[in-house]
């Protein structure tokens, strides 16, 4: 039986987050992937919670076209069938303004699910009607609390200031944040050695900070992980596509081990008080057992001392 996932923040977590299906889905190919999905989660005890993400495109002008089906659906049987806690992401930019939000959080945990993350718009400079996530967070968080659950949102390492972002997220409720993609340790260690130190001068518990990785197999992964915003270095992207052919897959799952494990010495050695873990994605529909094989890998060692 799976842990309580408060109990897993804040220690050492472990997501999955695979693909939903799209929209126009037949039914029977819907059941199969659910089926598929439960699957690989019965064969991973340590998983903590099923992180199910919003499929959507955004235009130039900032309008959305959702390629996925209510989320909240997927996540609902997959959490039922597998016995593990489903966590939601929503992009609060494009909902109406912050009534529509507050509208969504309640209508979302009547649903059964108890635990989202807030994520914003991918642009800075197109004025979203929806709000910051930051105020998102301070006024749903009581919603999912009073159901026994909990609001996050996402870190992204390599913009500047970010672990101030984060803290300002933690004070508004955030207790967790998953990252986006990683391919190295430089940039989330620095950012969680800030988080940290701010989180410890304000006397504020730190919101778990959970890892995302995934496998990639090919030129057309690299570019997809691109186009959502993560950061592929050139020396990463080489060691995962140059070689032999068919092995792409396998390397990248070698470098996502080797960034949990780096991260991991780092908090014990810096005595880090933020609760670190991994979110293991699935990055397209036909990397379902390739993200299987990494969440694996990653649950065999999480839990070893570094």
């Amino acid at each position: 039986m799976a842990r309580p996932l408060s109990e897993a923040l804040r220690e050492s977590p472990l997501f999955f987050e695979p693909v939903p299906p799209p929209a126009r889905t037949p039914a029977p190919r819907v059941e199969e992937r659910m089926t598929a999905v439960a699957r690989i989660v019965e064969a991973v005890p340590r998983v903590d919670a099923l992180d199910i993400p919003e499929l959507v495109d955004e235009n130039h002008e900032g309008q959305p076209h959702y390629r996925s089906a209510d989320p909240r659906t997927f996540a609902r049987t997959l959490s039922e069938r597998t016995g593990r806690e489903a966590i939601v992401n929503k992009v609060v930019a494009y909902l109406p303004d912050i009534s529509a939000v507050e509208r969504w959080s309640r209508e979302t945990v009547a649903r059964g699910v108890r635990r989202v993350v807030f994520v914003g718009g991918s642009s800075r400079y197109i004025p979203y009607p929806g709000p910051p996530v930051v105020e998102a967070v301070r006024l749903c968080r009581a919603t999912f609390a009073e159901a026994g659950g909990s609001v996050g949102t996402v870190a992204i390492p390599q913009r500047a200031g970010e672990a101030h972002r984060m803290l300002a997220k933690t004070r508004a409720g955030a207790s967790f944040f998953t990252t986006q993609l990683l391919f190295d340790a430089q940039s989330i260690g620095e950012v969680l050695l800030r988080y940290d130190l701010l989180c410890r001068q304000a006397s504020l518990p730190p919101g778990a900070v959970l890892l995302s990785v995934a496998p990639i197999a090919d030129d057309e992964d690299a570019e997809f992980v691109r186009w959502l915003g993560a950061d592929l270095p050139e020396p990463a992207e080489r060691a995962i596509l140059e070689g032999e052919e068919g092995g792409a897959i396998r390397r990248s799952v070698e470098i996502a081990v080797r960034v949990w494990e780096e991260v991991r010495s780092m908090a014990k050695r810096e005595n880090l008080s933020v609760p670190v873990g991994v979110n293991v994605e699935q990055v397209s529909a036909r990397h379902l057992e390739a993200a299987g094989a990494l969440l694996e890998e990653i649950a065999r060692r999480i839990d070893r001392p570094p």
